[in-house]
């Protein structure tokens, strides 16, 4: 298509896009309580509490609450609101917009390539599940010792828009980290990077892999690292053996040749031409060469020519 074809179809797609997660935004706002309280309670039960967050904000003032969980200023409610719900709807519509996204991209791509994207976004999107759910698992131990730094006689107010934040960084923290070894596959997919040299990476990311669960767990728990850990290092060695057995099967492909619907490679490497040879005519072919004179010629080769 030309390029104002494109750009239209793109204009048209995102608007699509656009519209689903602003539909779902919409339904999700209905439910703002339940995901606000499907969020907090992994903090609530690490501190005893067997209350949702709703029941806490309808509890008396001469109550003592077992969570201390506020919100500071007029328009924080509605805009913590607005961002639960858009939240909400851009992941409960990813299914949508990225349909849209691969609708757009699909018809430029060869059959192997397709092939290759399905298999991207049918792994991406349950590793990213698992990670967060190991984020959400992981998070009363985490909230128990973030306040157990807590200095001696007084109280640690949690504002709701703090932790909402902490828990979506630690969700999407866990999830991206699951990501690692597709994104590992996609490069030796793409002729990047070979199985041979991320098997000799090993160390260095079983080191990597380490520090960086320790880092995004606070718990001094060592059990609780290596569960973030240990699944990590089993899909790194998993992404490994896949791509040392697809760089053989990649050998054999290209002994074979080509795909039916890919164009065979060109060496385009320039190679000398070797020595002119000039070449004789029987008449002048141009007005100046008839004049007989020769002194101004270019390795056989008339200067104005």
């Amino acid at each position: 298509m030309p390029l104002a074809e494109h750009l239209r179809e793109l204009r048209n797609r995102l608007a699509k896009a656009m519209l689903a997660i602003v539909v779902v935004t919409v339904f999700a706002a209905f439910f703002y309580n339940d995901i606000i309280n499907l969020i907090t309670k992994p903090i609530l039960d690490s501190v005893g509490c067997d209350k949702t967050f709703a029941e806490l904000a309808k509890s008396q003032p001469g109550s003592k609450p077992c969570a201390q969980i506020t919100i500071n200023g007029l328009l924080t409610p509605f805009t913590l609101a607005l961002k639960v719900s858009l939240m909400a709807g851009v992941v409960l519509a990813s299914p949508i917009w990225l349909y849209q996204l691969w609708a757009f991209v699909a018809p430029g791509l060869h059959r192997h390539e397709k092939k290759y994207a399905y298999a991207f976004v049918g792994t991406g999107a349950p590793l990213f599940v698992v990670g967060a759910y190991f984020a959400y698992t992981v998070l009363p131990t985490t909230a128990k010792v973030l306040l157990e730094f807590t200095p001696g006689g007084t109280s640690n107010l949690l504002p709701l828009d703090d932790l909402l934040d902490l828990v979506m960084r630690m969700v999407l923290v866990f999830g991206l980290s699951f990501e690692l070894p597709l994104l590992l596959v996609m490069l030796n997919l793409t002729g990047v990077l070979t199985g041979k040299r991320m098997l000799g990476w090993w160390r260095g990311m079983i080191m990597a892999i380490t520090v960086f669960a320790a880092v995004a767990t606070p718990s001094t728990d060592p059990l609780t690292m290596l569960a973030l850990a240990a699944p990590i290092w089993i899909l790194y060695f998993a992404a490994v053996a896949f791509s040392l057995i697809n760089d053989r099967r990649r050998s054999r492909r290209e002994a074979l040749g080509p795909a039916d619907d890919e164009a065979s490679e060109l060496d385009l490497t320039p190679e000398d031409i070797g020595e002119i040879e000039p070449v004789t005519t029987s008449r002048a072919a141009l007005p100046e060469q008839a004049s007989g004179d020769r002194t101004d010629r270019v390795n056989g080769y008339d200067d104005v020519t």
